[in-house]
């Protein structure tokens, strides 16, 4: 039987995310001897402008399911409202680097996780790249090094900031949700930046629905696992790192107990171009996943 493989990314939204539950990540990492791919919030965090989202379809029925206060603090829920929201990259430098030191592939998320996800769509392309650039900028102020990869906040891509991606000159990025590692097209144009989408639901998906009971959840993961084919989680630092640590726990043990073999995306990444000229073309579009609001960049069904 083929291999089964699991490739962990975890997006860090928040001040609060990076100082508490990026370094308890990493400790559990530790615990089980897995590397991961975490993607960085960089710039201010102004998670309390997110309020805008009561307008979109969907997001009443996510925020009851799911404890927002608890996640995020009260605090982070008015940075950037009642105060200026903390920058993140340059609070928590140590803490950044600390993950790449302890052998975890680093990337960028964003500079500003509300303005790309909520305004991507309305950005030019001015204003799309001197977004870019301003994480680019400051992921090499953490670092020393340019970034090889990005994952964008939301899972908000369009063909402008794939175009950012292909001038950047990144390894890889992981903006969608689908099923296999593919090159985007999005508005007839074919960019060079493959992508390695998120296969999975995200944890935050499923909290609080009756027909994913949360004492599931472990066994519910594990049966979509699919041995020989892609396997991406996308964890959150605030949730899988803070509020619902032990049930992370539990699938890591169960998942390592069945011989699920932790891999880092950009290992895979390199492994897929290596045959680049195998690797498909696919469309890139905008439309909705279960449990989320809003739409999303997803991989167009071949």
């Amino acid at each position: 039987m083929p291999e089964t493989r699991l490739a962990i990314k975890v997006d860090v939204d928040t001040d609060r995310g990076t100082r508490v539950g990026v370094p308890r990540l990493l400790d559990l990492f530790d615990e089980f001897g897995i590397k991961a791919t975490f993607l960085f919030s960089l710039g201010p965090d102004n998670t309390g402008r997110a309020i805008r989202r009561i307008f979109r379809p969907g997001f009443f029925q996510k925020v009851a399911r799911t404890s927002v206060v608890s996640t995020y603090g009260l605090r982070t829920l008015l940075n950037g409202v009642l105060w200026p929201g903390p920058h993140i990259g340059r609070r928590n430098g140590a803490i950044l680097r600390a993950a790449r030191d302890r052998g975890h592939e680093v990337g960028i998320h964003c500079y500003d996780h509300i303005r790309w996800q909520d305004g991507l769509a309305r950005m030019s392309r001015a204003e799309v790249y001197a977004e870019f650039d301003k994480a680019r900028r400051e992921f090499e102020r953490i670092y020393g090094e340019p970034a090889q990869t990005a994952g964008a906040a939301g899972w908000q891509a369009n063909a402008l900031s794939l175009a950012a991606y292909d001038d950047a000159g990144l390894l890889y990025a992981s903006d969608t949700r689908g099923t296999h590692a593919f090159f985007p097209r999005a508005n007839r144009i074919a960019f060079k930046t493959l992508q390695i989408p998120t296969t999975l639901p995200t944890l935050d998906e499923l909290l609080g629905r009756p027909e994913y009971p949360e004492e599931r959840l472990v066994e519910q993961y594990l049966s979509w696992l699919r041995p020989g084919q892609l396997n991406v989680l996308t964890a959150h630092a605030e949730i899988e790192g803070m509020i619902k640590i032990d049930l992370f726990r539990a699938l890591l043990a169960q998942a390592q107990k069945r011989d699920v073999r932790f891999v880092r995306l950009d290992d895979l990444a390199r492994e897929h171009l290596r045959e680049r000229d195998r690797i498909p073309v696919g469309e890139l579009i905008q439309g909705e996943v279960d449990g989320r609001s809003g739409t999303l960049a997803v991989q167009k069904a071949a």
